[in-house]
């Protein structure tokens, strides 16, 4: 049974002017129609899909009449649903209501606004997680309408429920379970996700709030460095504006007195690590802020000289300025080991000081000078190699001359000398008795006596630096005469700095020595 009835075949029939179609004919028709109309439907609904749509048109009925190789049907071409009217005095015949149109009252329309051409416009979706009050976004209203129709719970400072609920976890994993897996993964997610920067001050002030607070809790005060530095690796996050309120948080953990209240916690750690957080915020930072490093370094070095603070205080501040550099070591430590090693020896000894915690506490003091001074001596000795290094021709001991050993090469004699080059012949007199006649340049390093002995000179090879350009003019000369004594003045202070270094720690100074330069000890 056919859903297409006859009496809708008779009356098709009608229309192309075949009036006299039999019952019989009809009802045989209908099935054929019905085949071919949900062929072209089916059609229909595929290309409706294809172009992302959910309301069928007559578009898409055209479409699929055009893949069939149908003439499409003409005079349909509203988007809007046809309406159908049933015909009076007949119940199977419809027809569609169209309203008659007056000339006149298309003549005397107003014209329609031009289409505008197809443009494309940049504008921003948010700035720093905050989205701007501009037409081209939507109003705040209509995003925090849920799809139920009821709106998110919203704090009175914009943040939305669900970071809510995400800061409160983490405030709680801090206080209480700092300790857990969870935590962990806690701060790998403060350190990749992309959405935290609404909570950033936030976090900033319950870090600020939990360390004045709470500075006998190590494990809190663990957690809250961690978190800190987690939050400094998110590349997603500007924390800039904030340095200003973690930084001190940072330092209280470094050089304040007292931290934990059991003698078993281990606050030293604690102190290393807010140490390299703070050579890691000034390093990355210090180029935007120029006065950071400065102040933090003010702050550090008042901890390490005022004798008034306790020995973790002074720990706390030779690690901070350890951190920032071998260069800081050298100009801010390193002048001050002598005054500050005369004060720290009389705790060092169990006869001096009979409080074994403070005893231990100097001891702590003590390494962490030694290991600064030793990374400074190591820095030196990488950038001056030669600074220990062998002559690399023959060196003998005389009595007031260096004999070297120059193979293929002519002794200096009065004839030959009176045949040199001017500059040449002034440098080579210069060197009579074995002394240069520049008394800087007769110190080939600090430390030359020390190793050789009195009376062994190591000659240090500089690069000919305008050497070139001198027969020029004077120009060139002067700024190889420079060249010269600003490395012979590099050299000296470096040699006068590994004496010192080795008078100080005396052999526990070799940890630190590469293996090249070891090899002049043996």
């Amino acid at each position: 049974m056919s859903i297409v009835p006859k009496e809708s075949i008779e009356v098709l029939a009608q229309t192309i002017g075949v009036s006299n179609l039999s019952p019989d004919v009809a009802g045989a028709l209908a099935p054929d129609v019905e085949y071919h109309l949900r062929e072209v439907m089916q059609e229909a609904i595929k290309c409706m899909r294809h172009s992302k749509r959910t309301t069928l048109t007559v578009d898409h009925v055209d479409s699929a009449l055009k893949l069939r190789n149908v003439e499409p049907i003409y005079g349909f071409a509203s988007s809007d649903a046809l309406r159908f009217k049933r015909a009076a005095g007949h119940n199977d015949l419809f027809y569609v209501d169209e309203k008659d149109v007056e000339f006149k009252d298309i003549i005397d329309a107003p014209l329609p606004r031009a289409p505008l051409d197809t443009t494309v416009s940049a504008h921003w979706l948010a700035i720093e997680g905050v989205q701007p009050a501009i037409p081209e976004n939507p109003p705040f209203e209509a995003l925090t309408l849920a799809s139920d129709g009821k709106r998110f719970e919203n704090r009175e400072d914009g943040i939305s429920r669900e970071l809510q609920l995400y800061f409160d976890k983490i405030r709680e994993l801090t206080v209480s379970k700092s300790d857990s897996v969870l935590f962990n993964q806690a701060l790998v997610s403060l350190a990749t996700d992309s959405g935290l920067h609404p909570l950033i001050p936030h976090f900033t002030q319950f870090i600020t709030d939990e360390v004045t607070r709470n500075l006998s809790k190590i494990s809190l005060l663990f957690a809250l460095v961690r978190i800190v530095g987690s939050l400094l690796r998110n590349p997603h996050v500007h924390i800039e504006p904030y340095l200003h309120q973690l930084m001190p948080s940072v330092v209280t953990c470094l050089v304040t007195k007292r931290l934990g209240n059991r003698l078993t916690d281990n606050h030293w750690e604690l102190r290393n690590m807010s140490a390299s957080l703070v050579a890691s915020i000034c390093k990355r930072y210090g180029h935007v802020y120029h006065n950071l490093q400065p102040r933090v370094i003010r702050t550090l070095v008042h901890a390490f000289l005022d004798p008034k603070k306790s020995l973790p205080q002074h720990y706390g501040a030779i690690k901070g300025l350890a951190a920032l550099g071998p260069s800081v070591v050298r100009l801010l430590i390193i002048p001050n080991l002598e005054p500050y090693l005369q004060l720290l020896s009389s705790e060092l000894l169990p006869e001096n000081q009979r409080n074994e915690i403070k005893r231990l506490e100097a001891w702590r003091v003590y390494g962490a000078l030694l290991n600064a001074a030793g990374l400074c001596m190591y820095n030196r000795l990488k950038m001056l190699p030669n600074l220990l290094s062998p002559p690399t021709r023959a060196v003998w001991k005389t009595n007031r001359k260096v004999v070297m050993v120059m193979p293929n090469k002519r002794r200096a004699s009065s004839d030959n000398l009176m045949q040199q080059p001017p500059l040449k012949r002034v440098a080579t007199e210069g060197m009579i008795g074995g002394m240069p006649a520049n008394p800087m340049q007769g110190v080939a390093s600090g430390f030359s006596g020390a190793v050789g002995g009195p009376g062994v000179a190591v000659l240090r090879h500089l690069p000919n630096e305008g050497t070139s350009g001198i027969g020029a003019g004077g120009s060139s000369a002067l700024k190889t005469s420079n060249t010269l004594a600003q490395a012979w003045k590099e050299d000296v202070n470096a040699g006068h700095l590994l004496a010192s270094l080795f008078e100080y720690f005396g052999e526990s100074m070799f940890c630190f020595t590469p293996k090249p330069e070891l090899s002049i000890f043996l």
